[in-house]
């Protein structure tokens, strides 16, 4: 048999050594990922054992900072392995994520149960002479890493330990196994269509499924269910039996008989969680997850989602009765359903506003909404972009820039893919095949964007929707959390901070994507140049908040269901019988769903990083809305004295402090909910 084995340029294309080597994804051969885990995690676990078992003295140095600098090659090879995973994967490396989840899972458990190397950690920081010495930064190391060890199960004994890292590995195979499931079904669907079908729809929209005709190899034109092409067809299609069609399709993923079922594995995953909270000393899994958050109890999450549901419902059910109006008017006697919200709210739009979002769409090109990104880094950070056509990825879409600061200096190099395709998982993510450190020399990160936008046929250009662009500037606002990154150790570098807190760099980076200035310079029309005229921004602008009270419904109602699956102390065995009460005891409105139906919510069951967290979107918008006001009192929104507090406390600083100084000393204060309910129009201005 040939030795599968990790060979010397996959190590260095693992290792991505910049910039004296170069990206290049070329060289590695997925079918040596198994036996390159296996060697990297023996080899981490020797790390590991060298520092347990050092008879010195436990000292922050020989403890602390030897872990930080443990783990390299696996950190090297997980980050590229799941780079692939996510954005262009295959049967051959689906095959090995099911093998290598639950083992990465058992060797995180080795460590976390590791007693002698949390023997180690504790008795640094039950020193207080140790303790006194320590700079800020290596205190807050050391104290995110013993919550972990307590979190991780290290005062646990006998079969709980046991227990808990079986558990921990199920977990990790069920959500490979419902992430997966969620892309069977989004591959496998297709509805294909004739020109009759096509009443209603805009030109950008059949120029993308006839490009998915065309990649399907059938006949005239194909729809799949990548957002990027079923919203504009609930939005434009004149034929609602196929909106019917489609939409129940999109919202069923994940709930189809067969293979790609998840209902079972939705309950086994709140099953384990339940019973992993309860062995940590937890009265639900919610309380687990919440404790090491900004938000700290379930009730303080449901206190926000609650006074923000009611603002919504309420202006969701004035909207509901303008669109049956709406839809009366024009003939259409019949109830309104969930297929039918977006096509009577698009006409809607347009009688109140005259604002037709096919109309906008050509002033939003994909390359000039990417330069609009990089020129408002620019403005605020001293960014540069330069085209990095050197660096070889996993696809040939994907793009490459190297990114330096206003004094030249080196910050890294960030990746962009962006169009959809059958080897990609849905949604839209932000994350890094190398992270920043300032060990041995630093380290500068290689950050990467992943969306999932229509591709045009050949020789068109890419026009975004708005809500696409907002995509796009909200992920390359968590890019620049870790480019920006300016810390010392690995493990408080860039994004690794509170899930609650994480969506602010994202979330107020999307508010200059509609400052005047920024349009006016990027958003012109794909065949004339013009500038987005003046009447049509003005148009934008009255809209800012049309169709708020639905947007909120769909969002709240997620993140309620999710609080609701992961608070109750008794575990529900039937998820979407609990998610069904849940929303009717809501009062749920009958012509809206949850953007995130739970067969399908990849946020919370495909991991757990979400999971008891999706209302970490909304958590953070109450800061982000706060905190571009700092901006607006200003009068400037690229005022440098701010934007220098900006990049200080929130862009660079990672998880150096806790997040509640780090806003504080940004802002000066927390925020309230008044600026996000103005935000979303729920309160005046």
């Amino acid at each position: 048999m040939p030795d599968r084995g990790i060979t010397a340029s996959q190590d260095a294309a693992f290792t991505f050594n910049l910039p004296s080597g170069r990206l290049d994804f070329g060289t590695i051969d997925p079918s040596g990922f198994p036996d390159a885990f296996r060697a990297a995690m023996a080899e981490h676990l020797a790390e590991i054992a060298a520092i347990a078992e050092n008879p010195a003295a436990p000292s922050f140095i020989n403890t602390l900072a030897a872990m930080e600098g443990s783990g390299r090659r696996l950190d090297a090879v997980a980050r590229t392995f799941f780079a692939l995973a996510g954005a262009h994967t295959n049967a051959e490396l689906q095959a090995a994520e099911r093998e290598i989840s639950p083992a990465l899972s058992r060797h995180a458990s080795a460590i976390a149960l590791n007693a002698g190397l949390f023997a180690r950690v504790d008795a640094v920081a039950q020193n207080s002479v140790e303790m006194s010495r320590l700079a800020p930064e290596d205190a807050r190391l050391l104290k995110r890493v013993h919550s972990g060890f307590v979190r991780g199960g290290a005062n646990l004994q006998g079969a709980d330990r046991e227990r808990l890292a079986e558990i921990d590995a199920e977990l990790a195979s069920l959500g490979t196994r419902f992430s997966q499931n969620i892309l069977a079904d989004e591959r496998d669907w297709l509805l294909p269509l004739a020109k009759r079908d096509l009443s209603g729809l805009p030109d950008f929209l059949v120029s993308s499924m006839d490009g998915v005709a065309a990649e399907r190899r059938i006949d005239g034109y194909g729809l799949t269910l990548s957002r990027s092409l079923v919203v504009p067809f609930l939005t434009y299609s004149n034929r609602r039996d196929l909106r019917e069609t489609a939409f129940r399709a999109w919202t069923s993923r994940g709930e189809n008989d067969g293979p790609s079922d998840n209902r079972q594995i939705m309950a086994d995953i709140l099953r384990l969680r339940g019973e992993k909270a309860k062995l940590l000393g937890y009265q639900s899994y919610a309380a687990y997850k919440l404790d090491d958050q900004m938000a700290k109890t379930p009730g303080a999450v449901r206190a926000l989602l609650e006074e923000v549901w009611g603002h919504a419902k309420a202006r969701a059910a004035d909207d509901a009765e303008a669109l049956r109006a709406l839809a009366a008017a024009t003939g259409d006697n019949h109830a309104l359903e969930p297929w039918d919200w977006r096509y009577y709210a698009e006409k809607r739009r347009r009688a109140a506003f005259d604002l037709d979002e096919a109309e906008l769409k050509p002033y939003f090109q994909l390359d000039r909404m990417i330069d609009a990104a990089f020129d408002v880094a620019g403005r605020l950070f001293g960014l540069t972009f330069e085209p990095a056509p050197d660096a070889r990825a996993w696809h040939p879409d994907v793009k490459a820039w190297a990114v330096r600061d206003r004094t030249g200096r080196e910050r890294g190099l960030f990746l962009g893919d962006y169009f959809a395709r059958a080897s990609k998982r849905s949604g839209a993510w932000m994350s890094a095949l190398r992270g920043q450190h300032k060990l041995d020399g630093g380290q500068t990160p290689i950050i990467y964007n992943v969306c999932n936008f229509a591709k045009p046929n050949q020789g068109e250009p890419a026009l975004l929707s708005l809500d696409d662009a907002r995509t796009l500037f909200h992920e390359f606002g968590h890019a620049l959390h870790g480019l920006l990154s300016d810390v010392t150790w690995p493990s408080l570098a860039g994004t690794a901070v509170a899930r609650d807190f994480v969506e602010l760099p994202s979330q107020l980076y999307e508010h200059w994507l509609t400052v005047p200035e920024v349009l006016e310079k990027h958003a012109r029309h794909a065949e004339t140049g013009e500038t987005l005229p003046k009447a049509l921004l003005d148009k934008l602008t009255a809209a800012r908040t049309f169709d708020a009270g639905f947007d909120t419904v769909e969002y709240t109602a997620s993140a309620l269901i999710d609080l609701g699956l992961h608070e109750a102390e008794t575990v529900p065995d039937k998820p979407l019988e609990a998610e069904r009460a849940m929303l009717e005891a809501l009062g749920m409105p009958r012509a809206i769903v949850m953007r995130h139906r739970s067969p399908h919510f990849a946020h919370i069951f495909s991991g757990d990083g979400y999971s008891a967290g999706y209302y970490s979107y909304m958590w953070s918008e109450v800061l982000d809305a706060d905190a571009f006001e700092a901006f607006g009192e200003t009068g400037d929104p690229f005022d440098r004295a701010t934007a220098d507090k900006l990049l200080t406390h929130i862009y660079s600083a990672g998880n150096s402090r806790d997040a509640a100084e780090l806003y504080t000393a940004f802002r000066g204060r927390m925020p309230t909910t008044e600026a996000l309910l103005k935000k979303r129009g729920f309160v005046a201005e």
